[in-house]
Order: C-alpha cells, then structure tokens, then sequence
C-alpha cells in the first residue's frame, strides 16, 4: 500500500480525501459548469460515491492518484487535482501514462489555484516517477484548461473524439 503524500502550496494544501470530504465532493460533481466539458450531466451522489473511490483507490495499485484541493485559508475543499490511468478506449492510446487532470469549484475557477495545484502535483510526480510519461485529455471546448496545460509545458499531441467529443490529447 502506498502513503498519499501531503503537498503544500503558498494557498493550497493538496492532501488525501477524507471521507468527510465526499459532501463537498459530490456537490462538486453535481454543478453543471464543473462538469460541463466532463461529460456534460452532473453526477449523481451515486455516480460521485464510485468517482470519489476511484481517487482514493488509485493509489493503491499505482503509486499516484488525485489529491484533495484544500484552501489554506479556509479549510474548504475545493477541488481535486492529481493522476489517473483510467485505461481510456482512445486512439491514440494514453493508457499506461500518469494522465493528469484537475477540476474545481466554481468560485474557486479564474484564480490561478489549477496552476498552482497542478505545478506541485508535477513537481511530486517527477521527483518520485521521473521517466514517467504524463499527458492529459482535454475537452477541446475548454479554453480555460488549455490555457492551464501550456503554462504547465503540456503541448499537444493530437485530437480525438472520446464520448461523442472532441478533445486535445497533450503530453509534458
């Protein structure tokens, strides 16, 4: 079993999920602007119950997954950023890489917490995988993070449809 380490940001504290998180985290899953370039329909508590263990249970079989985003200031959960390898049906295939992904709350979106969230997970993963490959898959219609992943050094690798969208595949 491997120990979800605990990141610190200047406004962040990018650690592991507690189950008193899943509240937050469903409520998270269910507005609509989350979601919006995530399949487009807000998740069920249902659906955010078997999202929020598959974070939590990457870890065990990969060494990595998602953190939970918590504001230093407030405490608040607001968000999650981290690695997945979800073995995706997609050509060209990104299976086998640290496929990173972020998503926060609305009121904590236009503040630069992705970026910064993102830069320190990075910066974790190269120090503890460094031959690692990492990508990520982007919804093409979402601007804001593709802006995130270039100011990150993720350049584009191809476009692909995955579920009925067109998305950017990026690698770093």
């Amino acid at each position: 079993m491997h120990t979800v380490p605990t990141l610190e940001t200047t406004r962040l504290i990018l650690r592991p999920y507690r189950r008193d998180d899943f509240s937050a985290y469903a409520d998270l899953f269910a507005d609509p602007q989350v979601v919006r370039f995530i399949g487009g329909v807000p998740f069920s508590r249902e659906q955010a119950w078997t999202r929020f263990l598959r974070q939590v249970g990457m870890w065990h079989y990969f060494g990595f997954g998602f953190f939970a985003l918590q504001d230093r200031e407030s405490g608040a959960f607001i968000g999650e950023a981290g690695f997945h390898d979800l073995h995706r049906v997609l050509q060209p295939s990104i299976e086998g890489t640290m496929e990173t992904g972020w998503a926060l709350s609305p009121a904590a979106h236009g503040r630069g917490y992705a970026t910064e969230a993102v830069s320190a997970a990075l910066a974790w993963a190269e120090r503890t995988y460094p031959k690692a490959r990492r990508t990520c898959l982007i919804d093409l219609g979402n601007v804001a993070s593709l802006r995130v992943a270039a100011k990150l050094g993720f350049h584009e690798t191809a476009r692909t449809v995955y579920h009925g969208a067109q998305v950017v595949l990026c690698e770093r």
